[in-house]
Parts: structure tokens; C-alpha cells; sequence
């Protein structure tokens, strides 16, 4: 079998949420000992949980990782990105040692990192590898996972990025990344990146999703002055009206990256394994819109984390039909956003495991009737 239709056979797996504990779900929730709806979006996540593992209560998402895709993209010839390449090499290597801002707070918080080579552009020391996603104890590796397709990406402003086949071996890359994280018994992950040019990427993947134009979607990254953005938006134009892009994964291909391929894999691999799923920032919320165009009910097991500072982020959240959880300004990627995420996600799974209904709790609950009968809160 061909990778391309393995990949299309194993998303077609994905199927809808459980109705019948949603309603549970809710049904309860509607009973706990507060007003209905008080608990606002926590309780729209608790439900949504239970859907997605198709229990109304019980659910345990404590068991949390970050897959962070790394890749480095040829497109940083133009000058489009503030930092050198060299530091996606640094910060690969600084997420298994927990020094960067995500792998610090997952050390804070006893989160697994599964770190993945998928076209790190330099020599990464071979010690520092391993060829498995999971330890010799089924646990997820410190070290990081070998997956490198190539040493980055080709330069999009000249020619495309990838070839098709490389990019569906790297969205297989991001399925495998799932099923390693439920067989470690992972229960929450979210999906980040490393990987210097890749606002320029996701912002060319972003507009050749929608239509949107260079400008609508191409930010400032990593920090760029005014003539590096003018550059930045001209190559982001350039490139996605340089080919006939049809499909998906067509577009990945001529202007996308390896990162963000193996990013969108892991989304899909969270539907078709039934794990609830964490969107980080720009580059994230890009992935995840390819995935929902390679199958739209994968949005149904995502959750977004933080409103990103990116120009394009609003863009790529109302293609996915979803809300962030918070704004704090963030920018920073790597899943960052996700540990924080991960923590209100378990605050709205708590409320439904400990919290007792009116009748459990001995409160006479007549009062809330025509509350909940006329929906008056």
C-alpha cells in the first residue's frame, strides 16, 4: 500500500463524537449543585471530553504530553525571519534538557515532551537521537525522535517546499506521534513547533486554505521590521500564486513545511485515537486547519488554547469554528500555550467528577426549575 492511501484509510477512522454521553454529560451538568450554565465554557468542555472518550463522568486527563515537530525551511534564504537557523538546532536540542519556555513549564507541571526531528536543517550529535517514539519501558523518550525527511525544506520563493510524497510522509510522521502518545497512556496532548521560518510558512499554507491574501495573514514572526514584513508578505504572495494548488495537501507541499505537516498528522492521529487535542498558537491553528480539510470531524476532539498575537490566528480559528481559552498576549509557539490549557481542561473535567448533584448534596433544587425549564441564565 502506497503512504497516500494509508493515510486516507487511516483517517476515515475518525468518527463522531458519543452523542448518548454528551447528553449524560449535560444532563448532569444541568443538575450539579450551582445555577445551570454557571460554570460557562468549563462545562462545554467537560462535555465535549466525555464525548470524545464517551464516558459523562470519570474522565481523567491528567496524563498530559506536547508533540513539538521540529524542521527548518529553506524559504529563510529571502530574509524573512529575525533569528538565524542555527537556533532551530539550539532549541531542539534545549527542549530535551527543559531550558525553552514550554519545556520549562512541562518540567513545572510533570508534562511529557515528545520531541520529533522531522527535517532539522543542522547535524544534530547522534547520542542526543533515538529511533523510537516510545522508551524501552513504553514511556515517551527523553531523547529526541529521529523522523528527519531532509535538511529543511527547499526554498518556496523559488521552487516548492516539498515533494508530495514527502509531504504525506510527514503527516504519517504526525500519526505516529498519536498512537505513541495512547499507548503511553497519554490522555491530554497538545501540538507545538520549532522551526525558524515558519510564520513565513504557515501564513502561505493559511492563504492557499482560504483564499485570504498575503497581507490578511503574514505577521511579524519572530520580530521583523518594516521592510523584512514588506518582504515577507511579497514572497508569501508570490509563492501561493505561483502554482495550481487543488488539494490539501497539494498546498503543503509547494508552501508548507515539514513541521506543519507532521503537526496536522498529529491532529488526525488525536481523532482517530480519541484523545482530546490542544491547538497552540499561528503555526498550530495552521496545522489544524489542514487537518479538518483532510477530515472536518477532527475538529471535534481539538480545543484552542490561547489567542495568538499573529496577525492570521483569527483567520484560522474561524475556519475551525473555535474559541480560544485565554489571551495573554502569547507569541512565544512551541505548545507553548498548552500547558496552561491542559490545566483549565482538567479544572473543567474536576468540576464534573467531584462536584455532587443538588440531590447528592441534600439542596432542595425547586427554585432553578423555571431557571432551566426557560432557559433563563
Amino acid at each position: 500500500m502506497n503512504d497516500e492511501k494509508k493515510l486516507f484509510e487511516m483517517i476515515g477512522e475518525i468518527k463522531e463524537l458519543d452523542g448518548d454521553a454528551m447528553k449524560a454529560a449535560k444532563d448532569r451538568q444541568d443538575y450539579l449543585a450551582k445555577p445551570p450554565g454557571s460554570l460557562g465554557r468549563l462545562e462545554d468542555m467537560s462535555i465535549k471530553i466525555a464525548g470524545i472518550t464517551g464516558k459523562p463522568v470519570g474522565n481523567d486527563v491528567t496524563r498530559q504530553c506536547v508533540a513539538v515537530m521540529c524542521s527548518d525551511n529553506g524559504v529563510v534564504e529571502e530574509g524573512v525571519a529575525s533569528a538565524p537557523q542555527s537556533v532551530t538546532l539550539s532549541q531542539t536540542i534545549n527542549f530535551t534538557r527543559r531550558y525553552t519556555g514550554v519545556s520549562s513549564m512541562a518540567k513545572y507541571f510533570g508534562i511529557d515532551l515528545l520531541v520529533t526531528d522531522v527535517g532539522v536543517a543542522m547535524e544534530i550529535p547522534q547520542e542526543l537521537y533515538t529511533d523510537s517514539m516510545l522508551d524501552d519501558q513504553g514511556k515517551i523518550p527523553v531523547k529526541i525522535v529521529n523522523r528527519r525527511i531532509a535538511n529543511g525544506t527547499r526554498n518556496l520563493a523559488k521552487e516548492a517546499a516539498m515533494t508530495r510524497g514527502e509531504a504525506v510522509r510527514a503527516i504519517l510522521i504526525g500519526l505516529e506521534a498519536a498512537e505513541a502518545m495512547k499507548k503511553a497512556g497519554i490522555q491530554l496532548f497538545g501540538v507545538g513547533e520549532m522551526g525558524i521560518g515558519n510564520t513565513t510558512t504557515s501564513s502561505a499554507v493559511l492563504s492557499a486554505l482560504t483564499g485570504a491574501k498575503a497581507e490578511q495573514v503574514v505577521g511579524r514572526g519572530g520580530g521583523l521590521n518594516d521592510e523584512g514584513l514588506a518582504k515577507k508578505i511579497k514572497i508569501v504572495d508570490d509563492a501561493v500564486n505561483s502554482w495550481c494548488m487543488n488539494d490539501p495537501i497539494e498546498k503543503l507541499a509547494k508552501v508548507g513545511g515539514y513541521d506543519i505537516c507532521a503537526m496536522a498528522g498529529a491532529f488526525l492521529g488525536a481523532g482517530i485515537y480519541r484523545i482530546p487535542v490542544v491547538i497552540d498558537g499561528f503555526i498550530s491553528a495552521v496545522a489544524a486547519c489542514v487537518a479538518k480539510e483532510l477530515n472536518p470531524r477532527v475538529v471535534d476532539f481539538m480545543f484552542a488554547s490561547h489567542k495568538s498575537y499573529e496577525i492570521g490566528y483569527q483567520i484560522a480559528l474561524d475556519r475551525l469554528g473555535l474559541e480560544p481559552m485565554f489571551d495573554l498576549r502569547m507569541r512565544l509557539g512551541e505548545g507553548s500555550g498548552c500547558p496552561p490549557a491542559f490545566k483549565i481542561i482538567e479544572t473543567a473535567v474536576a468540576s464534573m467528577n467531584l462536584m455532587k448533584t443538588l440531590e447528592e448534596a441534600s439542596i432542595d433544587g425547586d427554585y432553578l426549575e423555571e431557571i432551566r425549564r426557560d432557559n433563563l441564565f
